[in-house]
C-alpha cells in the first residue's frame, strides 16, 4: 500500500510541476485515481495555523501539528502561551486585550480561566468582524494564489512571509477600517 501511495503521490506531484492548473479530472483520467481517492491518500494536503495580528502587524502564526482542529487544549497550551509571550515582547508594559472568534476552542472554560490567569482581557463585540476575515486571509490568499508548495510547512513560510512584507500602513487602514464596523455595529444594537 505505502509503494502504491508514493507512486500515487510521485505521479501527481509531477503533473502538478508539468502543469500548475491541472484538475482533479485529469489526473483522475490521467492515473485513473479518483478524487476521493486523492484526497483520503492525503495526495492533496492542506497546512492550518493559526494567526495574530495587531495593529502593528504580525503577531504569531502557529501551525497545528498533527492535528486537524483547533482543540481548547491546545488553543491553551500551545497557542496562546506563544502569542502572550510575543505580545509581552512588544510592549511589556501594557494590558493586553485580545479579540478571538466564537468557537468552541476560544469559548471554552479552560480558554476563558487561562485568558484570565493571563490577565488577558476579551474584546467583546461581534466576532464576524476580525481584521483576519476581511483583511489578512483575503490579502494573503491573493499572493499565494497560484502558488504550489512541496510541503504543509513550506506553504506555512509562505504565509508568514506574504503577512510580515504586508507594510504597516496597511495594518494602520485595516484597524481604522475594524474600528468604523466596530462602530457601525455598535450603532445597529443601539437602533
Amino acid at each position: 500500500m505505502l509503494d502504491e501511495q508514493t507512486y500515487a503521490v510521485d505521479a501527481v506531484r509531477k503533473l502538478i510541476t508539468e502543469d500548475r492548473h491541472v484538475t482533479y479530472r485529469e489526473i483522475e483520467t490521467s492515473l485513473k485515481i479518483s478524487k476521493t481517492s486523492i484526497q483520503k491518500n492525503k495526495l492533496v494536503s492542506k497546512k492550518m495555523v493559526a494567526t495574530f495580528v495587531s495593529k502593528a502587524g504580525h503577531i504569531a502564526t502557529i501551525p497545528l501539528n498533527e492535528q486537524r482542529t483547533v482543540t481548547a487544549d491546545w488553543y491553551t497550551t500551545i497557542c496562546l502561551p506563544k502569542v502572550i509571550i510575543e505580545l509581552r515582547k512588544i510592549n511589556p508594559e501594557k494590558r493586553i486585550i485580545l479579540h478571538q472568534g466564537n468557537a468552541i476552542s476560544h469559548t471554552a472554560q479552560k480558554t476563558r480561566q487561562y485568558l484570565t490567569e493571563e490577565n488577558v482581557e476579551l474584546l467583546d463585540h461581534p466576532p464576524d468582524l476580525s481584521p483576519n476575515n476581511f483583511f489578512t486571509f483575503p490579502k494573503i490568499k491573493n499572493r499565494l494564489r497560484g502558488q504550489r508548495f512541496q510541503s504543509p510547512e513550506e506553504a506555512v513560510d509562505a504565509f508568514k512571509n506574504a503577512v510580515l512584507d504586508l507594510p504597516a500602513n496597511e495594518w494602520n487602514k485595516c484597524f481604522e477600517n475594524w474600528f468604523e464596523r466596530m462602530q457601525i455595529c455598535i450603532n445597529l444594537r443601539a437602533e
